[in-house]
């Protein structure tokens, strides 16, 4: 007796393959748009977390530029003109004592407006620290935002650091226990008991308050205060 041929196997229809080719590309799609969202989370992450770190060292440079301060003799060691804030500050090497001029502002640049640092050599004469502050003064007006005064002029002497992103920041003085808008300082009158001393009295405290422009990184308004030593309260917050 004749045996039954068994059914041929049967293969998928054109629909069927149309179905599954569909369904796998619109997995990819899926999981490509997912890695896609991680990477973009893990950019923006990084970007922030850079942006915290340059800003807590430039805080912290700003801090001990503050608490660094010193009087000489009929020199300035803290001026606001509006545009700058110049100090007269001690060296931050302790073995070889030493003086130089600071100074902060905002400038533009190839990259925007930016909060940036000025730092003269040091000295040890009136005459030194005369110049030294009237560099500082030039160096905040000449809208410098070249290459190469971001590298800082070595060969002039002096460092130009650009820092954090800023659009606009505000100073505030406390002086007769209030904060008061920064503006020029009065002058202080020489005395017998103190016939070296500066040119103007170092407020009570700093206050900083700095605008961060929208970005990758950080935005928002920022407010920093710094208090002098003597005062008795902490240096900084």
């Amino acid at each position: 007796m004749p045996r039954a041929k068994s059914a041929a196997p049967r293969g998928f229809t054109l629909i069927e393959l149309l179905v599954a080719i569909s369904v796998m590309a619109l997995l990819s799609l899926v999981s490509w748009r997912g890695l896609e969202s991680m990477s973009r989370a893990t950019t923006q992450n990084q970007q922030r977390a850079d942006a915290v770190l340059t800003l807590q060292t430039t805080l912290a440079q700003w801090g001990a530029d503050l608490d660094a301060v010193t009087t000489l003799a009929q020199t300035r060691p803290i001026d606001w003109d509006g545009r700058v804030l110049r100090l007269t500050r001690r060296g931050s090497d302790a073995a070889t004592p030493s003086v130089l001029v600071v100074a902060w502002t905002l400038k533009p640049g190839p990259d925007g407006v930016r909060w940036r640092r000025w730092q003269s050599q040091s000295f040890s004469t009136r005459g030194e620290w005369q110049q030294a502050w009237n560099m500082a003064a030039a160096w905040s007006q000449d809208g410098g935002g070249g290459a190469g005064s971001q590298n800082g002029g070595a060969a002039g002497g002096y460092s130009d650091v650009t820092l954090v992103p800023a659009s606009s920041w505000q100073l505030y003085f406390f002086r007769e226990n209030t904060w008061v808008p920064a503006s020029q300082l009065p002058t202080v009158a020489p005395t017998p008991n103190n016939p070296a001393g500066p040119v103007v009295a170092m407020p009570d405290g700093v206050r900083l308050v700095i605008t961060l422009p929208p970005g990758d990184g950080l935005s928002g308004t920022l407010t920093r205060d710094w208090v002098r030593p003597t005062v008795g309260a902490p240096r900084s917050s």
